[in-house]
């Protein structure tokens, strides 16, 4: 007869933001995962990979916060007749 021995556990306290938490918990929930077994999931294969199981970039620059700005007041002054006309440059235009 084996003997099995329950591993100690330990509770982790994180902040995260409440609309984040609730879009995880209902794709959990989809998955038939809790938030804690996922957790454990993530934990695991960080540990196994000995690195963040996924690929980390900073994303396509021409989402980034300054561009999306830039663009938000460029339509802006369109919106507005102040906008410039400018001929486009293709790649055959050299």
């Amino acid at each position: 007869m084996a003997v099995v021995t329950k591993k100690k556990s330990v509770t982790m306290t994180m902040r995260v933001d409440v609309d984040l938490k609730s879009q995880a918990e209902m794709l959990c929930d989809e998955m038939g995962l809790t938030m804690s077994a996922a957790y454990n999931v993530f934990l695991k294969a960080m540990v196994r990979e000995q690195a963040i199981p996924f690929k980390i970039a900073a994303g396509d620059p021409f989402y980034s916060k300054k561009n999306m700005q830039h663009l938000k007041a460029a339509v802006s002054r369109l919106d507005n007749k102040k906008g410039m006309k400018h001929e486009l440059i293709g790649e055959d235009d050299d």
